[in-house]
């Protein structure tokens, strides 16, 4: 459902009354704490245009030209969005409610949450939104997810779970939330609390948001907790200082109980190793794999980037075959640079 503006549904002055009425569809009686306009925090979502080369590695798959969302989160024109709609970028442009489009640098790219950040070069016109606590969304707690556009895309939803989620790119992301029902333009848009605050940044739709292997639709959220501790980091160095993970660069699918390999990275380690599409993961240094979640954190005990690891396949053909696996960092692999 998409909330449009009406008379029931009328942004008054310097109250939250349209957030307030939109969630109070999910909720009997919400707790408002926010003294900011409503059209204040709506606006502080504009629109993320970004140009990609087609000689880039995830062009193919990611396309050479994306559009999402970022949320202004500083009076200087920081914003932030979900990484990949700004990975491998050589031009991005942000629109604010006026319609004008302001170029932007890229500030940084976080592999490990997946987080993007970049600076309009010009002002936006609009004012930044606060950062909230996403240790409050909790399941059943009614939220509202926004994208560029005001309230003409803002849309009450409920989460649904927090939970781990592993992605197929070799990503894993702690606490995570889910809501649902889904909203399809999800990438890079805010998850908004009750006191008018970001909690989340939109990053896919998923089949499963209640729980794992259930029919339930919905969207994943990169809690904004993940952020804070990374902030000064992501702005000083363009990543996190955390650990650096290994990366071999494998594309799997989860399913009967059994790692697949779906998609192999152009030039990337595994490949050249010798593993190939359709090869079932069993092992990382002879111990079992039982899964995406497991595979991640078996392969990043081994160490830094510059890593080799044995990965133990089931091949179609061969049976079992190990592979010395010399893993790298992603950042290497990609053509990326910040400023943008």
């Amino acid at each position: 459902m998409v909330t449009k503006r009406g008379s029931g549904h009328r942004i008054a002055g310097k109250t939250f009354v349209f957030l307030a009425i939109v969630l109070s569809l999910l909720s009997p009686a919400p707790t408002w704490a926010t003294e900011l306009p409503a059209k204040q925090i709506l606006d502080s979502v504009v629109k993320l245009d970004a140009e990609i080369p087609r000689s880039t590695r995830t062009a193919a798959h990611l396309g050479t030209k994306r559009e999402g969302h970022a949320v202004v989160i500083d009076s200087e024109g920081l914003a932030l969005t979900i990484g990949y709609l700004i990975l491998e970028a050589t031009a991005v442009r942000l629109t604010g409610a006026d319609g004008r489009p302001v170029p932007a640098s890229i500030v940084a790219y976080d592999h490990n949450t997946g987080f993007g950040l970049l600076r309009a070069l010009r002002p936006l016109g609009v004012k930044p939104i606060r950062l909230g606590d996403s240790s409050r969304a909790v399941a059943n707690t009614p939220v509202l997810v926004a994208g560029h556009g005001g309230a003409m895309n803002a849309v009450p939803v409920r989460v649904v779970s927090r939970r781990d989620f592993a992605g197929y790119w070799e990503y894993l992301l702690e606490k995570a939330i889910f809501t649902s029902p889904p909203f399809p333009g999800f990438g890079g848009a805010a998850l908004i609390d009750d006191r008018g605050q970001l909690i989340g940044i939109g990053s896919l739709v998923v089949g499963d948001a209640a729980a794992k292997d259930t029919y339930s639709p919905g969207n994943m959220f990169i809690p904004i907790n993940a952020l804070k501790p990374i902030m000064g980091d992501l702005i000083s160095e363009g990543r996190s200082t955390g650990p650096h993970h290994p990366w071999i660069g494998v594309y799997t699918e989860e399913a009967r109980g059994r790692l697949f390999v779906n998609r192999l990275a152009k030039e990337g380690p595994a490949r050249a190793a010798g593993i190939r599409e359709g090869d079932i993961i069993v092992s990382v240094n002879d111990q079992p794999v039982a899964g995406q979640m497991d595979f991640y954190r078996k392969l990043w005990t081994r160490g830094g980037p510059d890593v080799t690891v044995e990965i133990t396949v089931l091949t179609e053909k061969s049976g079992l075959a190990t592979y010395s696996v010399a893993a790298t960092d992603r950042y290497k692999w990609l053509q990326f640079s910040r400023g943008n």
